[in-house]
């Protein structure tokens, strides 16, 4: 029955001249990061207590992951449901200290990541970095690279070298290119009465971390910016404008968060500018409610476009990974739900008749663009997502919450009785 449905299914597309069996294909080979903290709620492993720097994590659910083998535990199921390629996006606070030992974010190292590496390797993944400019009592004043302070500049100017080190590490041990992207709260509350000088003292602390050279082959490093955050509402040192222009003078990866900028703004839409003047764009793709909310990504409209936007621009040329962490629901599900959703916007994005799209564009015939556009929306493209599924070895729609909830049971649901 499967197989005929998608028989159907792939005869159905070819009248719009697209490949089903081509689309699966690649969609099966196109990497996508997750990202660890959404398993505990950003809190991570080196002492921090509580999460600040203008974000902020809702709910109580339980079952939240406590220790690293707790989290690596539900990866690890979490995993083994969502198709395709997957890689590991993990901050620096999710490093692992001996016994008794004190982790320093200025000092830590390769070896406090030792267990990521080995847990990569035998899931068959990749790992991304990022360094953690917040929840830590060296954030001063919500302030960190643009710190008036040299010794709070200092400080974290030795963390972001710390971290590209260590993913220098990650790209030797596993064999991939190590995206490490940079993300500073950085600003102020009221508006300041110097918008420049901060700016100017976080470039040269960004020039700093530079400077320490590390090896372009190995690792990529990309720069995020935000319009504000909670406590941060009036200025955000990284702006859009900032972390654009200092990426591309400096052959960095600018990376857009699709909950990083006004409501109004389309990520979709910036996807194309940025592509004519850096060869490769990041996408931390998350799903904003009124502002930057980072809830579960779901398949959306949003999402739709900007999957749409990066295959048209040539998927190669995407660091695509998932960025949000929700409190309020079943951590797994919630990992589970997002990914696969992204899935299902990159599949409806491959099954989208690009080809004859830009042929009625160029020839000016606006009808006909517009009515495949709106014909494609009733493809049957659930077929195709099985086929998908089955052929990724993952539980299909229905298939997959039974076992997220007899993993609740039996793992997480033990937990708060510990």
């Amino acid at each position: 029955m499967v197989s005929e449905i998608y028989g159907y299914a792939r005869e159905y597309y070819a009248r719009y001249g697209i490949d089903t069996e081509a689309a699966l294909d690649k969609l099966l080979t196109v990497p996508v990061s997750l990202h660890c903290w959404q398993g505990d709620d950003v809190r991570g492993f080196d002492g921090s207590v509580s999460l600040d720097g203008g974000i902020q994590t809702t709910g109580n659910y339980p079952g939240a992951a406590r220790t690293p083998e707790e989290l690596m535990s539900d990866l690890d199921f979490s995993l083994k449901l969502m198709p395709g390629t997957k890689r590991i996006n993990l901050h620096a606070s999710y490093a692992i200290a001996a016994t008794g030992e004190k982790i320093s974010r200025d000092r830590i190292e390769p070896r406090h990541f030792e267990p990521w590496v080995r847990f990569a390797k035998e899931h068959g993944v990749a790992l991304d970095f990022n360094p953690t400019f917040f929840s830590h009592p060296m954030v001063a004043d919500n302030l960190t690279l643009s710190s008036p302070d040299p010794e709070v500049r200092n400080y974290w100017i030795r963390h972001g070298i710390c971290c590209l080190r260590i993913a220098e590490y990650f790209a030797r041990e596993l064999g991939s290119q190590s995206l490490v992207n940079f993300w500073m709260p950085d600003g102020y509350k009221e508006t300041p009465a110097d918008r420049y000088s901060p700016r100017k003292r976080m470039a040269d602390s960004l020039d700093r971390i530079l400077d320490a050279g590390y090896d372009r082959d190995l690792v990529a490093v990309s720069l995020e910016s935000k319009v504000f955050g909670i406590g941060l509402e009036s200025y955000t040192v990284g702006s859009a404008e900032f972390c654009t222009g200092y990426s591309l003078k400096n052959r960095l990866v600018p990376l857009m968060d699709n909950g990083h900028y006004h409501p109004t703004e389309s990520v979709a839409d910036k996807i194309p500018s940025m592509l004519l003047f850096s060869d490769k764009v990041a996408l931390h793709v998350t799903r904003g409610v009124r502002w930057d909310s980072d809830h579960v990504v779901r398949t959306d409209d949003t999402v739709n476009d900007i999957a749409l936007e990066a295959v048209r621009g040539g998927l190669d040329r995407f660091f695509l990974a998932l960025d949000y962490f929700d409190a309020a629901i079943n951590r797994v599900a919630a990992w589970v739900t997002g990914y696969r959703a992204f899935e299902k916007s990159l599949l409806t994005a491959l099954l989208w008749p690009h080809k004859m799209g830009r042929e009625y564009q160029d020839a000016a015939d606006f009808t006909d663009m517009f009515v495949i556009s709106e014909e494609i929306k009733t493809a049957p493209f659930g077929a195709v997502w099985d086929e998908y599924c089955r052929r990724a070895g993952v539980p299909a729609e229905g298939e997959w919450m039974p076992l997220v909830r007899k993993y609740e049971k039996e793992v997480l649901f033990k937990r708060e009785k510990a």
